[in-house]
């Protein structure tokens, strides 16, 4: 579903196909989710009188003159504004299992410095993992999460789950950090109200994540056929005390007396 989104055609079409079998419930989470992210990047933009990120200095004006109208239109785009790393193997690998430290991978970067990051990072985390168990398809389409990304989240229990999101909120950041223009388009949409270009930037939107899915499955097969081309371990042959190299006896063949 997520991959047909990326081809050419209408785009209210387009977008009305990706989600017509999601539930209610989870567009309306999802829905809530985005209104609340979009909050906390308003207060970010005006809290960085001097803002770092390039991404706050394109579109930070854009986030703070959104009225709570134009925020609910942006906010019921088909995927989360947010990221929580959930397309990063690596990263889940290493944090389900409660035993593994986290000092094993370096830090990345905070975007957000804001009071209300961890208790955004705590409702996203519960509901990113709340899709990888019960609804891993939608975990794909609205979160951009692999398949093995979403086995290794919902492994983890939801009190791992609390205390990754209390750990590390500089794991939350939004969604293409690196394509201000993505934001413009939605946030100036929205904030005009004309449905069809509210309708083509979602739609560009889907389409981006159809590409990084297609890369991050392109990623695993090319992993997977690494893991094979390597082929099983050499078998261990045995050395006998003169130094001579013998192999164990077949149990088929027993060993002449």
């Amino acid at each position: 579903m997520l991959l047909q989104c990326g081809m050419d055609g209408d785009a209210d079409e387009d977008a009305r196909r990706a989600a017509w079998w999601l539930s209610a419930a989870t567009l309306e989470s999802l829905a809530e989710l985005n209104e609340l992210g979009l909050a906390l990047l308003a207060e970010q933009a005006a809290a960085a009188a001097e803002p770092r990120a390039a991404l706050l200095r394109e579109v930070g004006a854009l986030w703070r003159t959104l009225d709570p109208v134009a925020r609910r239109r942006a906010a019921a785009v088909p995927y989360l504004l947010l990221d929580g790393g959930f397309a990063d193997r690596e990263r889940w690998r290493h944090s389900a299992a409660p035993q593994v430290a986290d000092a094993g991978r370096a830090a990345c970067p905070a975007f957000f410095s804001v009071a209300g990051t961890v208790d955004v990072a705590r409702l996203l985390f519960t509901y990113a993992w709340h899709l990888a168990r019960a609804e891993s398809a939608a975990a794909q389409l609205l979160l951009g999460m692999p398949p093995g990304c979403a086995a290794l989240i919902a492994g983890c229990t939801l009190r791992r789950i609390h205390t990754l999101a209390e750990r590390h909120p500089e794991w939350l950041r939004p969604r293409w950090p690196a394509h201000p223009e993505l934001w413009r388009e939605l946030l100036l949409a929205a904030g005009s109200g004309e449905a069809h270009s509210l309708a083509r930037a979602r739609l560009h939107g889907l389409r981006m994540l159809a590409a990084e899915a297609r890369a991050a499955a392109a990623a695993a097969t090319a992993a997977v056929a690494t893991g094979r081309a390597a082929g099983p371990p050499e078998r261990a042959r045995l050395t006998s005390p003169a130094g001579t190299m013998s192999t164990a006896p077949s149990p088929r063949s027993p060993a002449r007396p």
